[in-house]
């Protein structure tokens, strides 16, 4: 029991030393909800869960939530939530009601001379959904690493082209909403890990292109898509900043740049809300 408890207290003070700094809180469709977990006293982080995924809890240490409670629920709300509709989480069995307020995202009418990647053929469907089965899988793990993650480096230099959330449009007919955000950058242009973390896929996908997964950990995942090439394998452990591999403009594109996504819960999110300086 001793050793057990020694474990717990050491593990506290070791994601307390890391100060962790949090991703803007956004109560909004694509956006990230702070939750104070009060009520809940564990030794150990809580078990938290959202929309049937776990949810990222981290020790509470910044000052906006100071004495509210000892842990803090991160959590990624999908872009298709309903303003209107009462969100619930639930943490250690107890049950964490809350709002969010809508958002309306600008509308992009993109031009892709490629037609199979507008209207593919039955075989490329099929190509697709399987792919998407192997990147849900990648979204879905849940590891706990010593180190957590909570803020970003962006990947790559250049301005952003496109942002998230857009309503999109190619070649006129309505498409999912953008999920992560362009940065456009010349091809070959070197792309890096947004932070530490494990490559839980990689792969050449029908609409991703070249393509990059980072797990770091606690349901959080950031993606990196139409590259030109890729520097780095299956399981690879990077550190922030170590090179990924490089711009390209494979898969659904009109140009190179690196499309990055970032996942929280298994819910794509805007990833600017989780980098520090922002740019324009």
């Amino acid at each position: 029991m001793f050793k057990v408890r020694h474990l717990l207290i050491v593990a506290s003070l070791f994601f307390s030393a890391q100060a962790l700094a949090l991703p803007e809180e956004s109560r909004t469709p694509g956006g990230v909800a702070l939750i104070p977990l009060q009520g809940i006293d564990a030794d150990r982080l809580p078990n938290a869960w959202y929309k049937s995924h776990r949810v990222m809890v981290v020790p509470t240490e910044d000052t906006r939530f100071a004495g509210t409670a000892k842990w803090l629920a991160v959590v990624g709300i999908p872009l298709k939530a309903d303003s209107g509709e009462p969100q619930l989480m639930v943490a250690n069995g107890k049950e964490f009601p809350f709002q969010i307020e809508g958002k309306e995202y600008k509308a992009q009418y993109l031009t892709v001379k490629n037609k199979k990647h507008v209207d593919p053929d039955p075989e490329q469907v099929a190509r697709w959904r399987k792919e998407s089965v192997e990147m849900a899988s990648a979204f879905k793990n849940w590891q706990e690493p010593n180190k957590m993650v909570t803020n970003f480096i962006l990947p790559a230099d250049g301005p952003f082209s496109s942002p998230f959330g857009l309503k999109r449009f190619f070649n006129k007919k309505p498409r999912n909403p953008h999920s992560g955000l362009d940065i456009a950058a010349p091809l070959g242009a070197p792309i890096i890990a947004a932070a530490d973390g494990v490559v839980s896929a990689v792969g050449d996908y029908f609409f991703n292109g070249k393509t990059v997964i980072l797990d770091h950990g606690h349901g959080l995942t950031t993606m990196y898509c139409h590259m030109s090439d890729i520097d780095v394998k299956l399981g690879d452990q990077l550190k922030q900043g170590e090179l990924l591999g490089k711009i390209g403009k494979t898969g659904r594109v009109t140009g190179p740049h690196l499309h990055w996504g970032v996942s929280l819960n298994n819910t794509r999110v805007d990833p600017l809300l989780f980098i520090e300086e922002k740019k324009p």
